[in-house]
């Protein structure tokens, strides 16, 4: 099965990772994946439908928030650890004031 691409660490900016996390079901995908653990897509509590998710899970990957991977027909996804070199501590203070109900 083809994997997805996934951005250089060092083309990931700022801004991209900014504003994929603008989102609040984005933000709480990226909270659920803060325990470090890969996630099926089926792990997700969020009110969207299928596509919608997956809209979201490819906005996250091309802005260089998280890894996915696919499994036959099934898809992981987990941070990049990478991320926390490129910017240390935005994720852990982001979640920290998001507001994840």
């Amino acid at each position: 099965m083809r994997q997805l691409s996934h951005p250089k660490i060092e083309e990931t900016t700022l801004c991209s990772v900014l504003a994929a996390l603008s989102d609040p079901v984005r933000l709480a995908i990226v909270g659920r994946l803060s325990d470090g653990v890969e996630h099926a897509w089926g792990d997700f509590d969020v009110d969207v439908c299928a596509s919608t998710l997956s809209h979201h899970m490819k906005t996250l990957r091309l802005a260089g928030v998280i890894d996915h991977r696919k499994d036959g027909t099934r898809c992981f996804v987990s941070l990049r650890p990478d991320l926390e070199r490129r910017f240390p501590g935005m994720l852990a203070c982001i979640l920290k004031y998001a507001d994840l109900g």
